[in-house]
């Protein structure tokens, strides 16, 4: 099993650097591309498993797609249009994203098909998205809600009406795919998530009305609509962006610029909170690109950081970095509290667990529920001992909140399944290893 062991923290920096493409928008952009008439282009896609699952699914659905250093091209077959071999099997890997999303896109399958995952994914649910999207018409049968799932779709899907309350935006967005198969005007009344979907559907004039209300966001589908050509330089990760941000937070004397991030709303309640907790974040040359929010930031070292009672309408913007926001927690002068994060147990490992195990290992006092923790911060913070991480399901966050940990808090550390980034952030080591560190690798 492939580790890296880390010996000593971080020098001092003053950096630039460039993030792969946003995952989730990598994600979307060839789901949606393939449901165009046209031929679809995008750089700075990243090269992730995830993605590249995604695109081999696409490909075994008869999608044509040509891939180069430089960019990648799908030629869309619209809507309905996809053609596969009977009993087709799909493996999503370990991403939720495409295993959800691509549910949605089947509605209409005219042959049975098969949805795998690795381990990981086949201990998540999926009934969140298979019941709302069996409404359509279509059939999904699960193994006791987890994968693998077989779906059997249906000639006629018929609108809907459904209310998201989890504030899950692949279930939103799983729906909203669906939608664009049918006749008729599918309405969404969903908890406040992510907004990527609504943004790409509005910048390619697709019929969507949204109202935004002060607890949920009304979204009205009409279906049937040609698909446009969606040509798309990708933005930069934030969540990607936010290891580094907080590895810059919590070095010394150090400074960072991240060029091209997407800063959407509903993707930064990370850098809100952070900024809360003393985090010195700027945002400059700020910019709409296709409808969504881009920047540059610039991020510099913090000496003083403050404890936060974390507002949970936040929750949802920076689901995908609470491990990082413990960690400045950690080094806050005084006790810390996030509650309603049940969601944080929904991903690829038990995060809220695999949270408090990272802070007890440093010797940070927290107490935890299945949905809440508290973190008991000490701003003198100094690890003087070995520490091992394994056997957290191969969870590339995991993995990489460890590695900043490491590097901020000192000890010597020895990581295992470094091959787990691949999910996500395959140069992530490299980008490290930018800012003068030397990993060994075993």
């Amino acid at each position: 099993m492939s580790f890296i062991v880390l010996r000593k923290k971080i020098e001092p920096y003053n950096k630039k650097i460039i993030m792969e493409g946003d995952k989730s928008l990598s994600i979307r952009w060839a789901l949606i591309s393939s449901q165009s008439f046209s031929k679809c282009r995008s750089s700075n896609l990243l090269m992730s498993e995830d993605v590249i699952n995604t695109l081999n699914c696409l490909k075994k659905l008869g999608v044509k797609i040509k891939l180069t250093k430089n960019f990648c091209e799908i030629i869309g077959v619209g809507l309905n249009g996809f053609k596969y071999k009977k009993k087709l099997l799909l493996n999503a890997g370990n991403s939720g994203t495409l295993g959800r999303l691509i549910m949605g896109l089947l509605v209409h399958a005219k042959n049975n098909i098969k949805l795998i995952g690795d381990k990981s994914l086949s201990k998540r649910d999926f009934l969140r998205v298979s019941k709302p999207l069996e409404k359509f018409g279509a059939k999904y049968f699960t193994n006791f809600g987890k994968l693998p799932i077989v779906i059997k779709g249906t000639n006629t899907p018929l609108p809907i009406t459904y209310h998201e309350t989890r504030g899950s935006a692949q279930c939103k967005s799983a729906v909203m795919l669906a939608a664009l198969n049918t006749k008729g005007e599918t309405i969404i009344k969903a908890k406040k998530s992510r907004d990527h979907s609504e943004l790409l559907f509005k910048y390619l004039k697709l019929p969507i009305k949204i109202f935004k209300k002060k607890r949920y966001d009304l979204i009205k589908i009409k279906g049937g609509k040609k698909i446009p050509a969606l040509n798309y330089k990708i933005p930069a990760d934030i969540s990607s962006s936010a290891f580094f941000i907080v590895l810059t937070a919590l070095a010394k004397n150090s400074k960072l610029k991240i060029k091209n991030v997407n800063i959407n709303p509903s993707r930064t309640g990370v850098l809100t909170i952070l900024k809360m907790m003393g985090v010195r974040i700027l945002q400059k040359n700020k910019r709409i690109y296709k409808g969504e929010r881009v920047a540059d930031l610039i991020i510099k070292s913090s000496k003083k950081f403050k404890p936060i009672n974390c507002p949970t309408k936040l929750n949802s913007s920076a689901i995908d970095e609470f491990l990082l926001i413990f960690l400045v927690a950690a080094k806050a002068n005084g006790i810390s509290y996030f509650k309603d994060l049940s969601e944080l147990n929904q991903k690829e490992s038990p995060r809220l667990k695999w949270g408090s195990k990272i802070l007890n290992k440093i010797g940070i006092r927290n107490v935890v529920t299945k949905d809440s923790i508290k973190i008991y911060g000490n701003p003198n913070l100094k690890i003087d001992k070995k520490i091992i991480i394994k056997d957290f399901l191969k969870d590339h966050r995991i993995f990489m909140t460890s590695v900043i940990a490491s590097l901020t808090f000192g000890g010597e550390w020895q990581i295992y399944n470094r091959d787990s980034i691949n999910t996500s952030f395959p140069s992530f080591l490299e980008k490290i290893e930018l800012l003068g560190v030397k990993p060994k690798y075993s």
